[in-house]
């Protein structure tokens, strides 16, 4: 590219000391290589051959005019641009590779020390992300959000529990059957639920553990990772929704239990058994389907091992 700019140059060069009115037409050049030839050899610091090809030089201006400002010469004579030319692939020889580590693209951490301009083709806005709708702002990052102190209280007839952090601490409801109970947000916590409310639900909270006596109709549960649930009375249904590892310990008063799934993975019931010990069972989570009749026929694959 820098070979092509020279060449640009130093024909602009040319035509401003040679052809101050245009360029002409001369009908009795020589052939194209036999020129390329003398301004090879015009570099070698030989003499160049007179030719009807090349005009001569304009004389000195007439008297009482003021002298025709000198040019400055190029930076490069012609032989040498054609040279670069020709040596082809050959001319990003000398250039220097630059390793992934200091590329700013792949390394963010550089944009700090380094300031890097902003793309404004259409390819780069493609990628900007797109503003927060109006009166919205952008949801915070989780290292900036203020930590919201813990909450339990009874409104009403209904308890609610709110951002608990208490691992190693077991926190303690007195619940009533006219009650229900809402946990959120709470993450490695132990809660004990005594007596017998009418339902629980449970969401967005980590690693919390729930123990509770009876029900009168369900435990909801959605979005808890690492969850366990032991059941000391009875509990008509248990539903799951995006729970990701659960152990569910159910009682000989429990075994009637409905469990409904949704998104969930690696969710295990222990059953009571007759010498008072635990059984562990799976709920499955791959089903194969396929058609029969026009309709679509549902069944869960078991694996056995």
């Amino acid at each position: 590219m820098k070979a092509f700019n020279r060449l640009f140059k130093a024909v602009a060069e040319y035509t401003k000391k040679f052809h101050t009115t245009g360029v002409t037409w001369n009908k009795d050049g020589i052939d194209a290589k036999e020129a390329m030839n003398q301004v090879k050899s015009a570099s070698s610091g030989a003499s160049l051959p007179p030719s009807a090809g090349i005009p001569p030089p304009p004389g000195p201006p007439p008297p009482g005019m003021p002298p025709t400002p000198k040019v400055k010469a190029p930076a490069a004579d012609m032989g040498a641009i054609f040279d670069d030319l020709n040596r082809g692939e050959s001319v990003t020889k000398g250039l220097k590779k630059v390793d992934s580590s200091q590329m700013t693209h792949k390394n963010p951490s550089l944009r700090a020390t380094a300031p890097v301009p902003s793309r404004s083709d259409s390819s780069g806005s493609l990628r900007n992300k797109s503003p927060a709708p109006p009166g919205k702002k952008p949801p915070k990052p989780e290292s900036m959000r203020t930590k919201k102190p813990p909450k339990k209280e009874l409104d009403g007839n209904r308890w609610i529990i709110d951002n608990f952090d208490t691992p190693g601490e077991r926190l303690e409801i007195e619940a009533e059957a006219h009650q229900s109970i809402l946990i959120s947000r709470c993450k490695g916590t132990t809660i004990r639920v005594s007596g017998k409310a009418n339902a629980l639900s449970l969401d967005n909270s980590q690693r919390t553990s729930l123990i509770v006596d009876s029900l009168v109709s369900s435990i909801d549960v959605i979005k808890c990772p690492n969850f366990a649930l032991q059941v000391m009375g009875t509990l008509p249904t248990l539903l799951l929704d995006q729970v990701d590892g659960a152990q569910i310990y159910l009682s000989k008063d429990s075994l009637n239990t409905e469990i409904f799934t949704s998104k969930s993975s690696s969710v295990n019931i222990n059953l009571p058994t007759a010498d008072d010990d635990l059984k562990e069972e799976a709920i499955p989570e791959q089903l194969r389907t396929y058609v029969r009749d026009g309709k679509l026929v549902h069944e869960i694959v078991e694996h056995a091992g």
